[in-house]
C-alpha cells in the first residue's frame, strides 16, 4: 500500500516563500547605468554609502534632470524622509504647467533618462495626474509626477544605506526658498512657454 505524500505545513510553506523572494526596496536593483557608477560598483550597504552620502546623490540626480527640461522651471525643495534604510529627496515645482503642457515636461524628463541610461520602470498615462518613474543601475529610483492642481513633483529614493543623520540640501532653488513653509505653494509662477496651450 503506497504511503499519502506528506504536505509541508503552512508555516513552512510561509518560511520557504519567505527566504525566497528577496526583499524590495533594500537592495540594489538590476536597472541601467544613469547616476556616474561604474559598471562593476553596487549600491547601498555593499558600496559602504550611507544616508548622507546617498541624499548627495539624490540631489546631484535631481539637479540633473531639472537642467534637463528646458525651458527652466522655477522650484523649491521638498521635505527630505528617511526610512529604516534609505531616504528621500524632493523637489517642488512652482512654475504652473498648463494640461496641454503636462506632457512634453514629463517626455522632457523621459527623455533625459534615457539618454543617461536609466532604466523607465513606468509610464503613468493619467490625464489628470500623469508620471514616468525610473531607476538607476545603482538602485535609486527617480520620478516625475503631477498630482493637486497640476503641480509637478520630482523624487529621488535611495536603495538601503547605513543609518546616518542626513543634512538639509544644499543647492539653491531658482526662487524663493519657502524655508520652513509646509506644504509648499500651489505653482504660482507663469511661464510663456509651459503655462500655455498647445505641445
Amino acid at each position: 500500500m503506497r504511503r499519502a505524500k506528506r504536505a509541508l505545513p503552512p508555516v513552512a510553506v510561509v518560511l520557504v516563500l519567505a527566504l525566497g523572494v528577496p526583499l524590495a526596496g533594500c537592495g540594489s536593483e538590476s536597472g541601467s547605468r544613469g547616476d556616474g557608477v561604474s559598471a562593476g560598483e553596487e549600491s547601498g550597504k555593499e558600496e559602504g554609502m550611507d544616508m548622507q552620502e546617498a541624499a548627495e546623490r539624490s540631489d546631484a540626480m535631481l539637479d540633473a534632470v531639472l537642467e534637463g527640461i528646458d525651458p527652466d522651471v522655477q522650484w523649491a525643495h521638498g521635505p527630505t524622509t528617511t526610512r529604516a534604510c534609505g531616504v528621500t529627496r524632493r523637489r517642488t515645482v512652482m512654475t504652473v504647467v498648463s494640461p496641454e503642457r503636462r506632457q512634453t515636461f514629463l517626455d522632457r524628463a523621459e527623455t533625459f533618462w534615457r539618454k543617461n541610461d536609466y532604466r523607465i520602470k513606468a509610464v503613468n498615462k493619467d490625464e489628470k495626474f500623469p508620471a514616468v518613474y525610473a531607476v538607476t543601475r545603482s538602485g535609486f529610483g527617480v520620478s516625475v509626477s503631477f498630482r493637486g492642481k497640476g503641480q509637478a513633483f520630482l523624487e529621488a529614493d535611495s536603495p538601503c544605506v547605513k543609518e546616518s543623520k542626513v543634512a538639509a540640501p544644499t543647492s539653491a532653488p531658482n526662487g524663493p526658498a519657502y524655508e520652513d513653509v509646509y506644504p509648499l505653494p500651489r505653482p504660482n509662477v507663469r511661464s510663456d512657454f509651459w503655462s500655455g496651450e498647445g505641445r
